[in-house]
């Protein structure tokens, strides 16, 4: 058992950083284009790899970790809604896949606030953050699904907003186990860094569909 762990944790590590590095490329790239479309699919199909295989490990004996396997679903929420905002683009998509991702997501955020509070009485400063952003950005989904006009018009600020959410939670788990940043500081700030190229990635496609 010790020895199929060790291979699940070494496939984690090894699809995380691949992630990180074609993340980095469809970041870099010109948007739209051959390359932009390759490294995403390539950071897509790792970060759900990744975390699919830390969310395993995550409920095996010895390595049980309720606060890992949250994450875990946080990150796939963001990596799954970037990558399937590519079909509102289109009329008329099938949105039950989504609904239930956006409901999935506020569940486990709910569960993330109360269940330290059950078990240790105390909040998880960590969870309680992910889970406000898990469970309002898929307030906001739910809501845009009612309205396929609107969806329609948002499918790209949804797209580069959710895979930079994805491409946060890498570097977020690459800078908290390497532990380049001290305490809980390393699990906000490169959060803090995303969302100022979230809001840059936003106006910019703003004023260019403005003309």
């Amino acid at each position: 058992m010790d020895t199929f762990i060790q291979i699940l944790i070494y496939i984690h590590a090894t699809f995380g950083g691949i992630a990180l590095l074609a993340g980095y490329i469809a970041l870099s790239v010109k948007k739209g284009r051959f390359f932009h479309r390759k490294s995403g699919l390539v950071f897509y199909y790792s970060m759900l790899i990744s975390s699919v295989t830390a969310m395993f490990v995550s409920v095996l004996p010895g390595h049980l970790s309720p606060f890992l396997f949250a994450i875990g679903i946080f990150s796939l929420y963001f990596v799954l809604t970037g990558n399937r905002a590519l079909r509102f683009k289109y009329s008329n998509p099938n949105l039950t896949v989504d609904r239930w991702i956006a409901k999935i997501m506020i569940l486990t955020g709910i569960l993330m606030i109360l269940l330290p509070l059950i078990v240790s009485r105390n909040v998880n400063v960590i969870l309680f953050v992910f889970a406000t952003l898990g469970i309002v950005f898929s307030l906001r989904d739910l809501k845009l699904y009612k309205d396929p006009k609107r969806l329609k018009s948002k499918w790209l600020k949804m797209h580069l907003g959710k895979t930079i959410g994805g491409y946060i939670a890498a570097a977020t788990a690459f800078v908290v186990v390497n532990k380049l940043i001290p305490s809980f500081y390393g699990w906000f700030l490169p959060g803090i860094a995303g969302g100022m190229i979230i809001v840059f990635w936003t106006r910019k496609v703003s004023r260019h569909r403005r003309y």
